[in-house]
């Protein structure tokens, strides 16, 4: 009986913590509907009084936001891409290879983890200005590829894989590289879907950094885009939440696909 309430409880304080999660985004895609004047009205009304589409067909017909919507999300796969195969590649020398001081650079490594992403944004920008990389593509993509956290995750699952594999490799011929892309590559699926969404999730999200660093109305992210958008009275919020949620959409479709091996890779990974 006792565990009987015991699991109901967990599933009713489940229930309640989705619900405050997910309310903010219905919220959202709901104030797209409304009319300017009613988003931020009292009293707070969930549902708009009058049903409009019209914040939302503006945006999908206004080039300048599907084109921050495409050029963000070729950012955000081409940077994913980079920092799994990157990444993965300094995971398995840490792993798997012996070389002097390697414990001193794995150390090296992990006291990066400490370092607030904060307190590097000016020594960033500094660095990208002097390389002339301002106002290009390559400054969206190229500072955000090496993490310490994505190499430590892989590294974690790396070392789970026998080693009875490498042995069996060496045998028939095959070198380091060969070992690392014919094996290590196809068992990594869950905890390059956990790397790859987590580090989609932080470019596409990105505001910050593309504000420093892109003036170009061209190069806008989707975020910096929203940011900036802005009415004869100000900031045009039932817009502005029109824009959020199509933003939404393609990150909700990502987790919805993966979602399986999220999961996988996360218990995999050793995340508590």
């Amino acid at each position: 009986m006792k565990e009987k309430v015991s699991r109901y409880s967990f599933k009713i304080i489940g229930f309640l913590v989705a619900a405050i999660s997910i309310f903010p985004l219905f919220w959202m895609a709901m104030a797209g509907f409304k009319k300017e004047s009613e988003v931020l009205s009292y009293p707070f009304k969930f549902f708009p009084s009058e049903w409009i589409l019209t914040n939302y067909i503006e945006l999908l017909q206004n080039p300048a936001f599907m084109r921050s919507i495409g050029l963000t999300l070729f950012v955000a796969v081409v940077a994913t891409t980079l920092i799994i195969f990157i990444n993965s590649m300094a995971a398995y020398v840490f792993a798997r290879l012996e070389f002097p001081t390697k414990n001193f650079w794995w150390l090296y490594v992990i006291m990066t983890l400490f370092i607030p992403s904060m307190a590097i944004l000016i020594p960033s920008y500094i660095v990208v200005a002097k390389l002339h990389m301002l106002n290009t593509i390559y400054v969206l993509i190229i500072p955000g590829i090496a993490s310490a956290m994505n190499v430590f995750l892989i590294r974690q699952f790396y070392l789970n894989i026998p080693t009875e594999l490498e042995d069996a490799a060496f045998i028939d011929g095959a070198n380091r590289f060969k070992i690392y892309w014919y094996i290590f590559l196809p068992l990594s699926v869950p905890v390059f879907v956990l790397v790859g969404i987590t580090a989609f999730l932080g470019y596409w999200n990105s505001l910050i950094w593309p504000i420093m660093t892109i003036s170009d109305e061209r190069l806008y992210q989707i975020m910096q885009l929203l940011a900036y958008f802005r009415s004869d009275q100000g900031n045009d919020w039932a817009m502005i939440m029109a824009g959020s949620t199509i933003a939404v959409i393609p990150v909700v479709v990502l987790f919805l696909i993966f979602q399986k091996h999220l999961v996988e890779g996360i218990k995999i990974s050793g995340i508590k």
